[in-house]
């Protein structure tokens, strides 16, 4: 290791929480069994690094966190126990092991992420809640982050933050993978969280910012984690997910005019589609339909027929069309129909 500015370390250490805040905080919990331990210890963890890797940054900066987090959440719990419990107490929870400890010097850290975007869009809570605790403990997006994207005061986003741990610890809520049998249905919680998040960055309800780029990122993020935490055979409606918000967020340049208007689908200028997110998109489509015609698989071929198209004139109405007959059979829905109608007059 060698001497580093605080620049160096400032730039380190906000890669590090962007980029593994997530793992980090789902492999914490699965220690110590606490969200609020694993988030506080995380955040001492932190700020240690501050000072400590101006002596040098680490060559696995996340299994040094991980490790000085463990200790934080050690020096956190033992506090809160009484010196009789102590021992034993420790003993039971694992924390003191009577195993080998994991290697967290090596990249070989198991992943625990899987079990907390489970965990956060449990069914038992709210949406509100599931939406919330997402974006902080996988995001890491802090509390006046997430207030500030929903428009609501920073007060009432804590407090929600709090209920919905509560919530997960007096009620019990498993930190793990559903079983196969209940698979299915939690997984479509876990995307229709995720889709609530893109649609609130590119239709934002509130506010004036009609577009919500960050949100809009966070999102493809997070669906993209789920793909590659389900690998290497993601159910097909992760993969439509994907691709669906890739392509809607490829035009997010051309959706609004230079007063800040929105501009229709078909008055846009398409040298600004982004065509890195069109190239990425196509084959996560083609992919998708190959597993099923699920809803999300369906908006993402509906997108791909518009992407594709060089000019509006150009677009496949036909096929488009007969896309939107099979989704109003699986999702039939006011907004799906009128979509429909419009499109067979083209």
């Amino acid at each position: 290791m060698v001497l580093n500015t605080k620049s160096d370390v400032d730039r380190a250490i906000a890669a590090v929480y962007r980029s593994e805040w997530g793992r980090i905080i789902a492999i914490l919990i699965r220690l110590v069994g606490d969200f609020d331990v694993a988030e506080e210890s995380a955040q001492e963890a932190f700020t240690a690094a501050v000072n400590q890797w101006q002596s040098g940054i680490p060559d696995l900066p996340r299994a040094w966190i991980i490790r000085t987090a463990r200790y934080k959440a050690i020096d956190r719990l033992r506090r809160r126990t009484r010196l009789t419990e102590k021992l034993e107490w420790y003993a039971a929870s694992g924390l003191i092991p009577t195993h080998e400890e994991p290697k967290y010097d090596t990249d070989e850290i198991p992943d625990d992420r899987l079990r907390l975007i489970f965990t956060c869009c449990h069914p038992a809570l709210a949406i509100e809640a599931q939406v919330a605790l997402t974006l902080r403990m996988l995001g890491g997006l802090e509390t006046d982050e997430i207030a500030r994207a929903f428009l609501v005061p920073t007060a009432t986003m804590a407090q929600r933050l709090v209920r919905a741990k509560r919530k997960i610890r007096d009620a019990g809520i498993p930190y793990k993978v559903p079983d196969t049998t209940d698979l299915t249905t939690r997984i479509d919680a876990v995307l229709t969280v995720i889709y609530l998040i893109f649609n609130e960055g590119y239709a934002a309800t509130r506010g004036e910012a009609l577009v919500r780029a960050d949100l809009c990122t966070e999102a493809i993020r997070l669906g993209q984690l789920v793909r590659t935490l389900m690998a290497p055979q993601p159910p097909s409606e992760v993969t439509a997910l994907v691709a669906l918000m890739l392509l809607h967020d490829s035009r997010r340049d051309a959706r609004l005019d230079e007063a800040g208007d929105l501009v229709l689908l078909e008055d846009q200028d398409r040298q600004r589609w982004n065509q890195q997110q069109i190239a990425e998109a196509l084959p996560l489509v083609e992919e998708a339909l190959q597993g099923g015609t699920g809803a999300f698989a369906v908006q993402a071929a509906i997108a791909a027929l518009h992407c594709q198209a060089a000019r509006a004139e150009e677009t496949d109405w036909a096929q488009i069309v007969r896309l939107y007959d099979l989704l109003e059979r699986l999702q039939p829905s006011p907004i799906v129909s009128l979509n429909r109608a419009v499109r067979s007059q083209w």
